[in-house]
């Protein structure tokens, strides 16, 4: 859709996951021939959570080579890095003053953060909706794509910007949640129940980008299947199988009729080490790139400096409109 904007974001913490190439990542590689997309490294959201700080840096230069490697085009979309645009600060402190405690204190991620991490809630914890309300907000943008899953933050969202122009006039555009075609939710390979999870603390349960062929073929030959020995899909009884074929399916490009026809009549010895096999091939130039983007550190950086001064350009349009509007002095 010309001229439609569209905001997402990652986290630099954890390693990502299968789960999120085949949800997020090559959704956003459509977006960026269709949208004006921003894209960023979420490293102040990171820091909710206690963070090693130069893990953090790390990550963060990892997880934007990732992307390149992955297919996004810096030429084609602003990707940046979330704290080098002081802006997504400065327009959460407004926001939260149209923002209530009991809207934050209803967050689900904020009930489940809390409990994960009963030591440290904090109040960036509870205000990371507002953060992320500003993040989509600054760049006026039409359309966050998530998974069913995610929606309450674009609704909050929403009645932020809605409540913000009702007191001040016309100020955001009040974005949508734009779902993501879920050809493949890819499940936990230990609780094929449960979605597939970064932050997971069993090792064997997730697959990551940065995974070798060795790891990730190790990691599918323990893969919870059930007792029986038919290969098909049948996600309610047979949650591990189904998951499998979803995932030889998303790294193949096959139909879900095509899998189950060539695994028709084959052990889940055989099937696990297939389905292994095509991720890992899948992901060999994916991560040779990724190696070969963090050794050039001269493009990389070029590349997060060219984005965040795009994304600054925009957000600051934005941020000197909100502070007119509230009545902040500018200057003359």
């Amino acid at each position: 859709m010309e001229g439609k904007t569209v905001y997402s974001a990652i986290q630099p913490s954890g390693n990502l996951t299968i789960g999120n190439y085949v949800g997020s990542i090559r959704n956003w590689l459509t977006m960026q021939d269709e949208y004006d997309c921003y894209y960023a490294m979420a490293n102040m959201h990171a820091i909710t959570v206690r963070q090693e700080p130069s893990e953090l840096r790390r990550r963060t230069l990892e997880l934007a080579a990732l992307y390149i490697a992955c297919g996004i085009d810096p030429e084609k979309c602003t990707l940046y890095v979330q704290s080098q645009v002081p802006q997504h600060a400065e327009l959460a402190w407004v926001l939260n003053t149209v923002t209530y405690v009991g809207e934050m204190e209803r967050m689900t991620q904020f009930k489940d953060k809390s409990q994960k991490h009963a030591d440290n809630i904090n109040m960036g914890l509870m205000d990371y909706p507002v953060l992320m309300a500003a993040d989509i907000l600054l760049y006026q943008a039409d359309f966050v794509p998530v998974g069913q899953d995610q929606t309450q933050h674009v609704e909050i969202t929403r009645d932020i910007a809605i409540r913000f122009n009702n007191r001040f006039g016309e100020t955001f555009t009040v974005p949508k949640a734009l779902i993501l075609k879920q050809g493949a939710k890819i499940a936990s390979l230990q609780e094929p129940t449960k979605k597939m999870s970064k932050s997971d603390e069993n090792p064997n349960a997730s697959v990551y980008l940065t995974d070798d062929k060795d790891t990730i073929l190790r990691k599918f030959k323990r893969a919870v299947t059930d007792s029986g020995n038919e290969i098909r899909f049948a996600p309610e009884e047979k949650a591990g199988v189904s998951n499998l074929l979803t995932i030889y399916a998303a790294f193949t490009g096959k139909t879900m009729e095509e899998a189950e026809r060539e695994f028709s009549g084959k052990g889940y010895g055989e099937f696990k080490l297939a389905v292994g096999e095509a991720v890992a091939d899948k992901l060999a130039p994916v991560q040779a790139e990724q190696a070969r983007i963090l050794k050039d550190k001269a493009y990389l950086s070029g590349v997060l400096s060219s984005g965040a001064e795009r994304a600054f350009k925009t957000a600051r349009k934005t941020l000197s409109k909100v502070y007119r509007k509230v009545g902040f002095y500018q200057g003359e």
